[in-house]
């Protein structure tokens, strides 16, 4: 590409003063040449000052950039990162002064880099670089992006924004977009003179310029990767809170203030919360957190330090549309990426081998701050449910350890799952409860205190810790973040012996999909165990195949009370029958805990059905609401597993309406002033199993209210709106899909009206459903919409989905995030057991994806091809356990 003349360095550059911040905060030489990298380590940026120009209208932008760097070795070329961008002109000057450097510019798709060749060599020692360049504005969410919406009054409303992880800050700015290459930003941007501009720090100024448009200057940020930049401009309202001495502020949509205010009370609470456990306070001297209409197939929020970013469903309380278990999200999403504010802002991974150290720690302190805050809502279930998703994926041949190798873009892409994020949180928890909690803070606030603007590996963070105090946590921690897997601890015949338990447990390794050969050569981890057989708990390290235990007490054996730990538990046929007996005294986690162990350990072959079975049977009616609710989801998988057999469908249906719909009369179809939370998200579970099994009660409900709804948008509560209207879709004629299609067409609200055009997709009719899957390729639902549409018929119809994406690939393309596009397919593939589909999906990953990036679909391959295999099984041994245990 030619170069234009040379630029001289912007105007906001020179208002660089690094001595007004900290010292840790200013530019330093951070990068560490050990790590991986896509870049040659000839050059180190420390400062960018951007001044962009979006031209929304017509989905492109201008950028005018100068970059402070050091050069560290002679070189005649620098090799920037950099994605659908257009150079104008390049140069270089040294800080020396002398003449400025044209370069020219040559641009690699495949390799996302630009490269600028000198006309002379450049010595080692600080230069300017820069850039006058132009780039477009997406329509999903990767790097600047457009999101459309119906304004209050019903119009067309267009805000921009930017998603930068893990490698998209290069579709918007020419950077060395790598974490390890932490500089300072300052961002100037002009925008509509009527819209709000929205940056990580707070505006320094704002000034009238030509064409009826603004400038808007933002302060400089301390010293941060280049993925937590962060721009946003629309027609936007703000509130704002004080929290300690610190603004927090909510950015949303003008018209929906009073939809944020439950979203800005839980920041207010949250940030003094984080500042005292973290023991560093929050250095920036504002925290929004930016709501955006629409959704994502890749992610919901972001952590953009001093910006975070949600989208509208996951931040706004919506009377219209908003369930309870949305309302806690809201909350949960919140604590989840203000703690990513330290963890992962303020101390950042050196590389994405490393991603849990944001990932799975913001997931931890989320739970651990819902528990503090409500202690209501069930935490420490939920806390239970995110371990056995974890194990669900850890099972699989195709897993992979905590601490991963990532060496391309897809692959950083690929690194934000259900390993990072569950199994992340779930290895702290059992660091945190090995350690003790107090320890366990200290070390955390070690470790930010020692690495704060700073790059850090996994390594740092146990040293920390175990300096604090937790002796023998490095050798725990390696092994269950460097290796991938699940242990299994198989208890032995207990004796009891002078009022204590004795028994020998033993180690292996529990495998989904290849049971045998894990068998015959396990991995080995040191587990920290714990056991009760009365009110005393025993607590050991387990190390080697072998571990004689004694436990005080001769009651009933459990392991892993509490469930603190990350292993499954494999009991003798007369210890399960004993717990299934005493499951109704047992805590809710321990009863959800070991319930999930036992039908994991039954789905898997490891002990036949029935033990499984006996204890999902004993969980009382009666019981904790949010154990309850988890049960009846557990039914549930077993009656989709049972699909064909209408007979034994038909006996777990029926079990289901006999002990849980006494409880769904009890708790009534409407919501109550003042219950329980617990109660506001079982309600919506039992309607929506119930109305699945064709329950009369139920659905003579949904047909009333659904009836008022046409005429009335406001007939059903809004926190159960989707609930009925999803009994409602489920079930539905051509008119009914007509009425609802109706409404998504008229409704303006972005979370409503997203809400009504996924439920066209879940339809049990077929012919329905290709109705929905032929309208996500218009442009009615909406460009962020339609990828939603499609994972719900592939809900109902993984096949049809399937099939229907691969015949319009190109298209379907155009509705998902970049970085979320190799998963897409392995999220339609979810609900599906059909061992036909696996060579469709290898077919798909063999000639759209690199073999280095199929992992996803090679997860999908692995769970079907099990599930499969164990479906033949499960189906005779459940209905052998039916007949036995009849409803009548």
């Amino acid at each position: 590409m030619k170069i234009a003349v040379a630029l001289l360095a912007s105007a906001a550059l020179a208002t660089l003063d690094p001595a007004s911040l900290p010292a840790q905060a200013r530019p330093a030489d951070t990068v560490d040449p050990s790590l991986p990298t896509q870049l040659p380590r000839t050059a180190i940026p420390h400062h960018y000052a951007l001044t962009v120009t979006p031209h929304a209208e017509r989905l492109t932008f201008d950028g005018k950039l100068a970059i402070d760097l050091e050069v560290v070795k002679p070189t005649r070329e620098l090799v920037l990162n950099a994605a659908d961008l257009k150079f104008d002109s390049v140069s270089l000057r040294s800080a020396a002064g002398g003449a400025a450097l044209t370069g020219q510019v040559a641009t690699d798709a495949d390799a996302q880099t630009a490269t600028f060749t000198f006309p002379k060599m450049i010595a080692a020692g600080s230069y300017r670089l820069n850039i006058a360049y132009s780039g477009k504005i997406n329509t999903q969410a990767n790097g600047l992006f457009a999101l459309d919406y119906k304004t209050k009054a019903g119009k067309d409303g267009r805000s921009l924004f930017t998603q930068f992880e893990a490698a998209d800050a290069r579709r918007f700015i020419p950077s060395w977009d790598e974490p390890d290459y932490k500089a300072t930003f300052d961002l100037t941007a002009r925008v509509p003179a009527n819209e709000m501009a929205v940056s990580n720090m707070p505006a320094a100024s704002s000034r009238n310029v030509a064409a009826g448009l603004k400038e808007v200057r933002f302060q400089m940020t301390p010293i941060m990767s280049s993925y937590l930049l962060f721009f946003a401009s629309g027609d936007f309202g703000r509130i704002k809170k004080a929290a300690g001495d610190r603004e927090v502020g909510i950015v949303m949509s003008r018209g929906n203030e009073s939809k944020a205010q439950f979203a800005l009370d839980a920041e207010a609470k949250i940030l003094p919360y984080y500042n005292e456990y973290f023991g560093t306070p929050y250095p920036l001297p504002k925290l929004d957190n930016v709501a955006g209409p629409g959704q994502s197939q890749f992610f919901g929020a972001m952590e953009n330090w001093g910006a975070i970013f949600t989208f509208e469903y996951a931040l706004l309380n919506d009377p219209a549309i908003t369930t309870e278990a949305g309302r806690q999200d809201i909350f949960a999403v919140e604590a989840h990426e203000m703690a990513h504010q330290w963890f992962g802002d303020l101390v950042t991974m050196a590389w994405w081998d490393d991603l849990w150290l944001n990932e799975g720690f913001a997931s931890w302190m989320e739970n651990k701050t819902t528990g503090h805050f409500h202690p209501d809502w069930g935490a420490d279930i939920d806390r239970v449910g995110s371990r056995e998703a974890a194990m669900g994926l850890d099972s699989l041949n195709s897993t992979h350890p905590v601490v991963q190798q990532v060496r391309t873009v897809e692959q950083a892409n690929q690194a934000f799952d259900t390993i990072a994020y569950e199994k992340g949180q779930s290895v702290i928890s059992m660091l945190e409860d090995f350690a003790g909690p107090d320890v366990w803070r200290e070390g955390i606030r070690r470790y930010i205190a020692a690495h704060k603007y700073q790059n850090t590996r996994t390594t740092d963070l146990w040293s920390a810790v175990e300096a604090a105090g937790a002796k023998g946590l490095t050798t725990v921690a390696t092994d269950f973040t460097t290796q991938p897997g699940i242990p299994l601890i198989t208890v032995g015949q207990s004796q009891c012996v002078n009022g204590n338990t004795s028994v020998t447990l033993t180690q292996g390794q529990f495998s989904a999909d290849r049971p045998q050969e894990v068998a015959a050569d396990p991995q080995s981890w040191h587990v920290p165990v714990k056991a009760s057989a009365g009110a005393a708990t025993a607590q050991m390290l387990t190390n080697g195949r072998v571990t004689k235990v004694t436990v005080p007490g001769c009651g009933p054996l459990l392991i892993n009370p509490g469930q603190y730990g990350y292993y499954r538990t494999l009991y003798t046929p007369q210890q399960v029958q004993t717990l299934a007996q005493r499951l109704p005294q047992l805590s809710g986690m321990d009863q959800y805990g070991l319930i999930s162990n036992g039908l994991a350990l039954s789905l898997t072959g490891y002990q036949p059905m029935q033990p499984g079975l006996d204890l999902l049977n004993a969980m009382p009616a009666n019981g904790s609401a949010k154990v309850i609710q988890r049960t009846v989801g557990r039914w549930d998988d077993i009656y989709d597993r049972l699909a064909g057999d209408n007979a034994a469908q038909a006996s777990i249906a029926a079990r289901i309406v006999r002990d849980y719909g006494p409880r769904l009369r009890a708790l009534g179809f409407t919501p109550r002033a003042g219950e329980p939370a617990v109660d506001a998200i079982l309600r919506p579970t039992l309607i929506g199993t119930l109305g699945k099994y064709r329950d009369p009660t139920v659905l003579s409900e949904a047909s009333r209210l659904f009836g008022a709804w046409k005429t009335n948008p406001d007939a059903i509560p809004g926190s159960l709106k989707s609930t009925w209207l999803s009994v409602i879709a489920r079930n539905a004629d051509g008119a009914t899909w007509d009425a609802i299609h109706e409404r998504a067409k008229a409704t303006a609200g972005t979370v409503e009206r997203t809400s009504l055009y996924q439920l066209l997709g879940r339809s049990k009719d077929e012919a329905l459903a290709r109705r929905a899957l032929d309208l996500a390729l218009t442009n009615e639902p909406g460009k962020t919409v339609s990828s939603g549409m499609i994972t719900a018929v592939a809900g109902q119809h993984p096949r049809l989905a399937i099939d229907f994406v691969l015949s319009h690939l190109a298209q379907v393309n155009e509705l998902i995030d970049i970085s979320g596009r190799s998963r897409f397919m392995q999220r339609l593939a979810a609900a599906s057991r059909d061992a036909s589909l696996i060579p469709v999906l290898e077919s798909y990953a063999n000639a759209n994806l690199a073999a280095t990036d199929r992992k996803p679909i090679q997860q999908a391959v692995d769970r079907i091809r099990y599930e499969s295999t164990q479906a033949g099984r499960i189906r005779t041994e459940t209905a052998a356990w039916l007949a036995a245990h009849p409803t009548g």
